[in-house]
């Protein structure tokens, strides 16, 4: 099984240091994000250039504010580039972020997935045919493709984009959807896939698992609190995804977060919410946990996501305690 680490948002861990570090514990891929102030693609070419041989992944860029053209040149000149394997995660993001951010309109956010993912993998593939695609929103014609081969996954969590996943995409990063339930969420990929001609097996799951290490149990947790209040009270997709197990506190944190009470948010993010959306307590507890998560049948590649909220301490111990130097 593979096991990947999202890149920790403090400043000092990004460093070149930490990314050889991050290597030498274990770990098969380094994944980083983008909202605001950093940019994917150059963060894993900082990546890729002080390390040997980890793979690289975005998890993700938006399908609003690159292009699928774009989207596919970046990819593809990381990869030739570090000469890495390339994982391209891409997800619609939220209105928030897209219209308030980018000034872009947040529409037809599920048919956009569908066809950024097909022309993405007709611009990186190694056909000889020059790439034609004539979709709902995209019209392109006459271009040859780039043969770089990289694999796209989609960070899906509603009914219509897990659809979509399952018709075109290599992957699928579920985030929010509490881990009893993961398999039961696939079976919609699974099902697209087979109504697409597909081999569900051949469709790699990678699931974001928010999760905090250290002596302190309780800080731990509180990180992980945190971090499912920004998501459950920032996105509704998000709420929506964790109230299919948590329907109350996911909307009593939303509502909280709405009325601007941070605190009351976080507060209101129960123990049996960070028990299953999250990893969380001392090495021994949060190893335990992770261990869970990793053997779940439909896991090829748990993710650790270290909380924003978490401070530069807690996030070091955390990537170095739950690496597979460690379990």
């Amino acid at each position: 099984m593979a096991h990947g680490v999202l890149l920790p948002n403090v400043t000092d861990v990004v460093e070149p240091a930490f990314a050889a570090q991050v290597e030498s514990l274990g770990y098969d891929t380094v994944w980083t994000g983008e909202l605001w102030g950093t940019e994917a693609f150059v963060n894993l070419s900082h990546v890729g250039h002080h390390t040997d041989d980890v793979g690289l992944g975005t998890a993700i860029v938006n399908v609003f504010s690159r292009s699928p053209a774009v989207l596919a040149s970046a990819a593809a000149t990381l990869q030739s580039t570090t000469d890495r394997q390339v994982r391209l995660g891409v997800g619609a993001s939220t209105p928030k972020a897209v219209e308030d951010l980018h000034g872009a309109d947040y529409d037809r956010p599920v048919r956009r997935i569908h066809e950024t993912v097909e022309l993405v993998k007709a611009y990186t593939s190694g056909d000889d045919e020059r790439v034609d695609y004539d979709g709902e929103l995209f019209d392109v014609a006459d271009f040859p493709p780039l043969d770089a081969d990289v694999p796209v996954y989609v960070a899906a969590l509603g009914p219509a984009n897990r659809r979509a996943t399952g018709h075109v995409a290599d992957g699928w990063l579920p985030h929010n959807v509490p881990f009893s339930r993961l398999s039961e969420a696939f079976e919609v990929v699974a099902d697209a896939a087979r109504e697409a001609g597909r081999d569900p097996d051949e469709i790699s799951v990678a699931p974001y698992v928010p999760s905090a290490v250290g002596d302190d149990s309780e800080k731990a947790r509180s990180a992980v609190r945190g971090h499912l209040a920004y998501y459950v009270g920032s996105g509704e997709g998000y709420r929506k995804a964790v109230a299919q197990a948590f329907p109350e506190a996911a909307e009593t944190v939303a509502d909280a977060w709405r009325e601007g009470d941070r605190g009351a948010a976080r507060d209101a993010v129960t123990d049996e919410m960070v028990a299953e959306l999250g990893v969380a307590g001392t090495p021994e507890e949060a190893r335990e946990q992770f261990r869970d998560v990793a053997a779940l049948e439909t896991v090829d590649e748990p993710i650790v996501v270290v909380p924003a909220q978490a401070d530069e301490e807690l996030a070091t111990r955390t990537v170095e305690e739950l690496s597979p130097s460690r379990l």
